[in-house]
């Protein structure tokens, strides 16, 4: 990047600055050692593993963490990952992009403007002057990156999703490596990265707890099962334990009470995505905050439970319409709502007549055109058609073990998703509404029908007084066999979990620090009220993991004599 010294040079001198920040804070906060003595009734009768940074959940966050730990800290790191055998979560499987600040001020002006209150001023500034340095850092660590005009989620519009609040110049779009190929390039390069440096990652690890010290009320380990044979591990973290779980994309019981629509299924993100850290945290009195913000949009979901997760779908002809659950059009179908805030357009709930959200799901109903025109989603390797041009998204990708659940492609033709029962099918509109039901409660056969046929006469037309589709996009829905699909709220990911402070220690119901405990990435997300930050996940996981890393890093190991 342009001015590299220049900035890996002030990169170290913030490092250098921060680490002695961060120790002095680490000190104060910690309020006196945890008990060294192994004999305490609280302390495990033994330790299998130990090491002086312990992180759990191996995606973005994890990573950035787990080789900041061991390159700027000088720490043991050791890591753990539920997945059976990769890690990367959503980060290795977005759109591989990232933001950069250029204005410090400017971008804190931005972030207080969007979450209205919600995120904390100087929870604002810590991130905007720890972003400020994404681009060399990943000169540093030789990930390649590319500034960007617009964002390819979004088909290169702005680089922030509300451009018109003050400070938004400040907020810029970097993509990791070749923009097409999404996060996983860059993911790659970095977990060779962090295989250089000598970090284990155990992976099948699930069902933790942390240890927490009863008087000091500091973390000093976590317990862990590895695989199935029911042997539970107690690991020491001498120094700190960072968060990095992820959000509860599949966990409905926490979606269904804190996010702001339900059922919200559209995630087409890492299945292993299940909330596991909330109860962990809730069990050492940690406070959460903004368990009902998401970033997403819409996707279809057809209720596998081989495939859990939703699948973005783009038909790549016209010949179709969208309906709420009682029959009728809400939106000019071409439209190409946000990626990351498109979900708020389902928050619609209808007091009338069904006393729940009018349009989850919203049907996709659509002609013989649209299956001849190509495949609807990803295919082998994770290509996927969006605005914005080709990318690769999802858990279609290549190199996505199956035991990870690893979709292995869209089929060309879209005949395997039809015989699977996923895109429904039928000769006539009556015939499919009855399919319809099966999923879902539906309108009435002569609503949609009507709606359908009003539609058409627009296309026919060439004008749609309704909602303004565009002339070139009016396509009838009139060519036999007819198909359907239900679209859901969701996209990537939750954003809530721990509460945090400036150096990332988890806060508990007083705001203060837990001891040794800190939280990075999309478990506890600073981005409140909504997402307005264009490649704000992949950046939450560099920004925070650094400095959960560094914080963790500068403390005293708790067993020193």
């Amino acid at each position: 990047m342009e001015g590299n010294e220049m900035g890996l040079s002030r990169r170290n001198f913030l490092r250098g600055a921060g680490l002695a920040a961060i120790g002095a804070a680490a000190a104060t906060s910690l309020g006196g050692c945890a008990s060294s003595d192994s004999s305490a009734d609280w302390m495990p009768s033994k330790w299998d593993f130990e090491t002086d940074v312990l992180v759990i959940g191996y995606g973005g966050a994890g990573l950035w963490a787990a080789v900041t730990a061991k390159d700027e800290g000088n720490s043991d790191v050791l890591v753990l990952e539920k997945a059976p055998s990769r890690g990367g979560g959503n980060s290795s499987i977005n759109m591989g992009e990232y933001t950069w600040v250029d204005d410090v001020d400017g971008a804190v002006k931005y972030i207080t403007g969007f979450t209205k209150g919600h995120t904390p001023e100087e929870i604002a500034r810590a991130w905007a002057e720890e972003c400020y340095n994404n681009m060399d850092y990943c000169d540093h660590w030789g990930v390649k990156t590319e500034k960007k005009k617009g964002t390819n989620a979004s088909g290169g519009t702005s680089s922030c999703e509300y451009p018109w609040i003050d400070g938004a110049e400040a907020m810029h779009v970097c993509s990791f490596g070749d923009a097409t190929k999404g996060g996983n390039e860059g993911w790659h390069t970095l977990d060779q990265a962090r295989a250089d440096l000598g970090i284990e990652v155990k992976f099948s690890c699930h069902d933790e707890t942390l240890i927490q010290n009863p008087e000091t009320k500091e973390i000093v380990g976590a317990y862990t099962y590895i695989g199935d044979d029911g042997t539970q591990y107690a690991i020491k973290a001498r120094k700190g334990v960072i968060m990095t779980i992820g959000g509860f994309e599949f966990n409905d019981e926490l979606k269904n009470t804190y996010c702001k629509c339900y059922p919200m299924n559209g995630f087409y993100g890492w299945p292993f995505n299940t909330g596991d850290g909330i109860k962990m945290v809730q069990d050492v009195g940690a406070q959460l905050w903004h368990m009902n913000n998401v970033i997403g949009s819409y996707n279809a979901w057809f209720k596998d439970f081989e495939w859990k997760y939703a699948f973005t779908l783009t038909p790549q002809t016209n010949n179709f319409v969208m309906l709420d659950r009682l029959g009728n059009r809400w939106i000019a179908e071409s439209t190409f709502l946000s990626p990351h805030v498109g979900w708020h357009e389902f928050e619609k709930f209808n007091d009338e007549k069904l006393c729940d959200f009018e349009r989850i799901p919203t049907w996709v109903i659509l002609d013989q055109n649209v299956i001849d025109a190509g495949p609807l989603g990803a295919t082998a390797g994770g290509t996927l058609n969006t605005p914005g041009g080709s990318t690769t998204i999802g858990m279609t990708l290549s190199d996505i073990p199956a035991e990870c659940g690893q979709y292995p492609g869209w089929s060309e033709d879209n005949s395997a998703e039809i015989q699977k029962g996923w895109i429904l099918k039928a000769d006539t509109i009556d015939e499919l509404i009855k399919k319809m039901a099966e999923v879902d409660e539906v309108p009435d056969a002569e609503v949609v029908k009507a709606t359908i046929e009003k539609y058409n006469g627009y296309c026919a037309a060439g004008s749609d007084p309704d909602f303004q589709r565009t002339e070139t996009t009016l396509a009838p829905v009139s060519t036999p066999p007819y198909y359907a699909y239900p679209l859901y709220p969701g996209g990537c990911s939750t954003l809530g979990g721990p509460k945090k402070d400036v150096n990332a220690q988890v806060l508990d119901l007083d705001d203060k620090p837990i001891g040794r405990l800190y939280a990075a990435g999309c478990f506890g997300n600073m981005a409140s009220h909504t997402y307005g930050i264009s490649g704000g996940n992949n950046a939450e996981n560099m920004v925070w993991g650094r400095i959960a890393a560094r914080s963790a890093s500068s403390n005293k190991p708790w067993d020193e004599k």
